[in-house]
């Protein structure tokens, strides 16, 4: 056989593969018409936790959606997503830094304490703001894991106050189990190799 006819060959068989599978994903994707806004959680030890949640904000934003930002963990340096949303769609995104950095910075429970509750009721406030059609929690999992706020209440409140079409993202290692089971997408970011291992810092346009 000519090595033409092969390749016509293979090419009808590949065409007549995708079509297959176009049509049965098609069929698939008709019966999914419902909506509703989304429990997102991302969690994991890999990178990549807020810049995904991120980008969802910047989806919203280009979609002309309001949205809204809280910062549980980072404090007062800066980040290139933050600085981005307040100085050219602060109109669209709410954007709140409660936190004063990482747990080891502080050295102060009490305080750490007190700024995760400050940051959680302002959450309160931007969620039950229907306006909102997203707010980020960014790296609430770690208040949660430290126990700074009580799980079973962030729980209660996403279930119970929560507007149907408003859509919360939670971000930060370590979610609890409870919060993976009530979330409608879960995400762990898998850490396969990490720059920080072989002597190299944070930079500009990666990390922040």
């Amino acid at each position: 056989m000519e090595e033409a006819e092969i390749t016509r060959d293979d090419d009808s068989r590949h065409a007549e593969k995708m079509a297959k599978k176009k049509a049965a994903r098609e069929k698939i994707m008709a019966t999914k018409t419902d909506e509703k806004g989304l429990i997102v959680v991302h969690t994991g030890k890999g990178k990549g936790k807020s810049s995904a949640a991120f980008g969802m904000i910047f989806r919203h934003i280009a979609h002309g959606k309001p949205c809204a930002v809280v910062q549980f963990i980072k404090g007062a340096m800066s980040t290139g997503e933050r600085d981005l949303i307040v100085k050219h769609f602060a109109d669209l995104c709410e954007f709140h830094t409660m936190g004063e950095g990482f747990t080891w910075e502080t050295q102060d429970r009490a305080r750490d304490v007190a700024t995760a509750h400050a940051a959680w009721e302002k959450a309160k406030e931007l969620i039950r703001d229907e306006r909102n059609s997203m707010v980020l929690l960014d790296e609430i999992n770690i208040a949660l894991r430290y126990d700074y706020l009580d799980v079973n209440e962030v729980i209660a409140f996403l279930k119970d106050e929560k507007p149907y079409m408003t859509h919360v993202v939670l971000t930060g290692r370590n979610a609890k189990e409870e919060l993976i089971e009530i979330a409608d997408l879960a995400t762990e970011m898998e850490l396969l190799k990490h720059p920080f291992r072989s002597g190299i810092k944070a930079q500009a346009g990666v990390e922040y």
